[in-house]
């Protein structure tokens, strides 16, 4: 794993993941049951646009955007002071079979037993929906394939889950890798990728 410092939501860190297949793009890619999703063209065509362009596809900032970030540093140093650890912020993780697959950690963490990084990924949702996810009491499945790409990608054991609400009960579920659905997304992020390549280079040529 190639681990970059820039900020998070820098310009420099947009800038690192331009064309690049995502974390939290994935889903995009592979369903949570390990299959390719139907937006995946539509998820290519855009790679192939920021490659071709330059240009990061435009993000709309919601409110609850917003808010995770307001919120994430708590959800941090819950975190750290149940395990009495210490989280590494990091920018931009990538592949080191993969140089155009990376992923944007909440936060790194060693593991002193295996010598191995493990990590976090953070939400912080409205009221409601925590209230969703509490009763169901497991990872919702449009962030399965974000989290199993940040083992993937860390080549960790495992990865926990938190969903944070300063006012409710916090979701922490520790994640294991799944070696068949990891099998799966890498077959379908190395088409993707030999999509794109192919596709960058037919449309440039026609400029």
């Amino acid at each position: 794993m190639q681990i970059r410092n820039e900020v998070q939501g820098t310009p420099e860190w947009l800038e690192t993941r331009l064309g690049m297949i995502t974390g939290s793009g994935m889903s995009k890619l592979i369903t949570s049951t390990g299959k390719r999703s139907a937006s995946a063209e539509s998820y290519i065509n855009q790679l192939i646009a920021e490659r071709i362009t330059g240009q990061q596809t435009p993000v709309h900032v919601t409110a609850a955007m917003e808010r995770g970030t307001e919120l994430e540093g708590q959800a941090r140093a819950y975190y750290e002071m149940i395990y009495d650890t210490t989280v590494q912020q990091v920018g931009f993780c990538i592949h080191d079979n993969f140089e155009e697959v990376g992923v944007s950690p909440d936060g790194l963490i060693l593991d002193e037993g295996t010598g191995k990084f493990y990590g976090m990924e953070i939400k912080c949702p409205s009221a409601s929906t925590q209230v969703s996810y509490l009763r169901r009491g497991k990872v919702p499945a449009e962030y399965v394939a974000q989290v199993q790409a940040c083992i993937w990608v860390a080549d960790a054991d495992y990865w926990d889950f938190i969903s944070w609400h300063p006012q409710m009960k916090p979701l922490l579920i520790r994640v294991y890798r799944d070696d068949d659905y990891i099998a799966e997304m890498a077959a379908i992020c190395q088409e993707a990728i030999e999509s794109i390549n192919h596709n960058v280079e037919k449309l440039r040529s026609k400029k």
